[in-house]
């Protein structure tokens, strides 16, 4: 069970990077947002994101009745991933309920995400926790007015199975894949389009 702070609340980023995580199955996603998630920042629209799975998409007024959603999804085995969005801080969403969920997720072998809009990291037992905003996108090869390829910050700041740090990501579309970018280092010159390259020596 993971949590994702994104940096702002219009930002796509942590949706996008979700999509691009989940296993590469034709089985559905169930996804759980409250009332004020979804008046904030829109419903669920995936257009454009090469999401080909069946999505299986839920409005509730109450964070309580996400969180219900969530554990009743994470004891079907069919789904490949269970997500939520749920806005602010609202009383529920204590230790215990995020205890539950890692544990029906581990419990069931299916991922869940929980997507925190405007929230603070408070105690949770999720095994781990992100910070996740967009960055300037890569240069677009054929037109240098347009974006190129989506790029994204992550900060894991809080992990029980990995040790934490900061990234920067670009989603190769054609791939479905996520590339780390290489820091600069000495020895080493930022490309045109905001990837590293090395420079040449001799």
């Amino acid at each position: 069970m993971s949590e994702i702070f994104p940096e702002t609340v219009t930002d796509a980023a942590a949706i996008g990077y979700i999509l691009a995580r989940l296993p590469r199955t034709n089985a559905p996603v169930l996804w759980v947002q409250d009332r004020l998630s979804c008046r904030e920042t829109g419903r669920l629209c995936l257009a454009g994101l090469g999401v080909q799975r069946p999505i299986i998409a839920v409005n509730l007024s109450r964070p309580v009745d996400v969180l219900w959603a969530l554990e009743d999804g994470l004891r079907c085995r069919t789904l490949v991933a269970v997500i939520g969005e749920i806005w602010g801080d609202p009383a529920a969403l204590d230790f215990t309920a995020t205890k539950r969920l890692a544990i029906r997720a581990e419990a069931a072998d299916v991922p869940c995400w929980l997507v925190r809009h405007a929230a603070t990291p408070n105690l949770s037992a999720a095994r781990n926790r992100w910070r996740i905003g967009s960055v300037p996108s890569t240069a677009n090869a054929h037109d240098a007015h347009a974006p190129g390829e989506s790029r994204w910050s992550l900060d894991l700041f809080r992990s029980r199975q990995a040790k934490p740090g900061k990234w920067t990501v670009t989603y190769d579309r054609t791939a479905d894949r996520l590339d780390r970018i290489t820091p600069l280092r000495d020895g080493a010159m930022a490309a045109r389009d905001g990837t590293t390259g090395q420079r040449a020596t001799g």
